[in-house]
């Protein structure tokens, strides 16, 4: 497998933090043997405390991909990107002009390129999302998905 890009919603809100960690455990950690690889978006929501559940319970690479700069990025996801500095293997500037809907969705369209499934967490609630665009993408390119709503 050469790697495994995660998406979700930011509205993380309507869960516990503990209620995540249990969700990562079940449908990130059997993709964390040795050798794992994954692909972060860096955003706020489930890119931050999918980073952080990574760096702290697997030994897995992981790769932060953002759409401009990481000091670009809101507050919750540049502190989860500090926390997990020294288990970050790279970061990913794409350093798009415009942070808009075609900067994120290069984003996406960029780790998906590089992985050999996505593990998607969309919101309940939103059938239109850049998580749905990202396993969409992945469908598109005849990869795998894995769809956990939260």
């Amino acid at each position: 497998m050469r790697g495994v890009a995660v998406t979700g919603t930011r509205n993380t809100g309507h869960r516990s933090l503990a209620e995540y960690a249990d969700l990562f455990r079940d449908y990130l950690g059997p993709f964390a043997s040795p050798g794992a690889h994954f692909y972060i978006g860096g955003a706020k929501g489930v890119d931050s405390m999918s980073l952080i559940w990574l760096a702290g319970n697997t030994s897995a690479a992981i790769t932060v991909v953002v759409p401009g700069r990481v000091d670009q990025q809101p507050a919750e996801a540049r502190q989860a990107i500090a926390r997990a500095r020294d288990r970050i293997r790279e970061i990913v500037e794409l350093r798009a002009s415009e942070l808009k809907a075609p900067a994120y969705h290069a984003r996406n369209r960029w780790m998906v390129d590089r992985a050999s499934m996505t593990i998607g967490y969309p919101h309940h609630a939103e059938e239109s999302s850049g998580t749905w665009q990202t396993l969409d993408y992945t469908r598109d390119q005849g990869k795998p998905r894995l769809i956990v709503p939260v």
